[in-house]
């Protein structure tokens, strides 16, 4: 009886530790870079980072959202610096 107890037990502690790794897996997604006519799936943005900077010039800024299967999904992309609508 004890033996069979000691098996279920680790047996369950080592999927629960499966588990806990695969769901760290899925949370470190790698950004992708955007390439003009890419499909995208977006069903609601998360975040949008960009590099702070004084400067007008051309930046890569992060996207980071969910798509219509519900995975997140981080995709990167170029733009002009938000100091750029600052100067005339």
């Amino acid at each position: 009886m004890k033996t069979q107890t000691i098996l279920l037990t680790s047996a369950l502690a080592s999927i629960s530790w499966a588990g806990i790794a695969q769901a760290n897996d899925t949370n470190t997604t790698q950004a992708v870079p955007y390439h003009y006519g890419m499909p995208l799936h977006i069903a609601k943005v998360v975040s949008l980072t960009e590099p702070s900077t004084m400067d007008c010039k051309v930046i890569t800024a992060e996207m980071t959202y969910i798509d219509h299967s519900g995975q997140p999904a981080q995709i990167t992309y170029r733009k002009l610096s938000d100091a750029c609508s600052l100067q005339n």
